[in-house]
């Protein structure tokens, strides 16, 4: 039937127009209702998704932040060494210019020598006390360092458990609007 067959009745032909636009707008209120739906759904899951990301980024920058304070400290370390290094080198030359002249002068000055090596004894045993004190520090850090990774063994089980926890909400979210949508589907029959 073309164009030309429909009889002209206008009374007609607008009760048709209308329920043709009915029929459109029931359609596309329900397409866009649809579409609203599925829109909002991506956007909760991208907005999860951000936030995940945002936190993982957050914890890594700390991480980094740590390791730099560690280097940081490992190099103040090490240059305290260097510094000690060059004081005992500078003691030793010392030492070794006051044997010279104390072997110049052996036989006049033998309670001189006495007091000396008394004296480079006493610095001696205060060096030694100084190493065995780095030697405690450098345990007390060693500690400290197995502190952090305990932490951050914590810090990973947290995660995982995150992890757990957000896929069997994806499953129960992905099985609840499966139902609804086979519920809704058969409520339209």
């Amino acid at each position: 039937m073309s164009l030309s067959q429909i009889p002209e009745n206008p009374p007609l032909n607008e009760e048709i127009i209308a329920t043709l636009r009915r029929l459109v707008q029931e359609e596309a209120q329900s397409l866009i209702g649809e579409k609203i739906v599925e829109f909002v759904r991506a956007n909760e899951q991208r907005a999860k998704e951000l936030s995940l990301l945002e936190r993982i980024i957050r914890v890594e920058e700390e991480l980094k932040a740590l390791r730099q304070i560690e280097a940081d400290r490992f190099q103040a370390i090490n240059d305290r060494f260097v510094s000690l290094d060059k004081r005992f080198e500078a003691l030793l030359r010392e030492i070794q210019a006051h044997f010279e002249a104390v072997d110049k002068r052996f036989e006049a000055t033998d309670k001189r020598f006495e007091a000396l090596m008394r004296e480079i004894q006493a610095r001696f045993e205060a060096v030694d006390k100084r190493f065995e004190a780095m030697d405690k520090r450098f345990e007390a850090m060693d500690k400290r360092f197995e502190a952090m990774e305990k932490r951050f063994e914590a810090v990973d089980k947290r995660f995982e458990a995150m992890d757990k926890r957000f896929t069997m909400l994806q499953w129960t979210m992905g099985i609840g609007f499966s139902f609804l949508a086979v519920l809704i589907g058969i409520l339209k029959f």
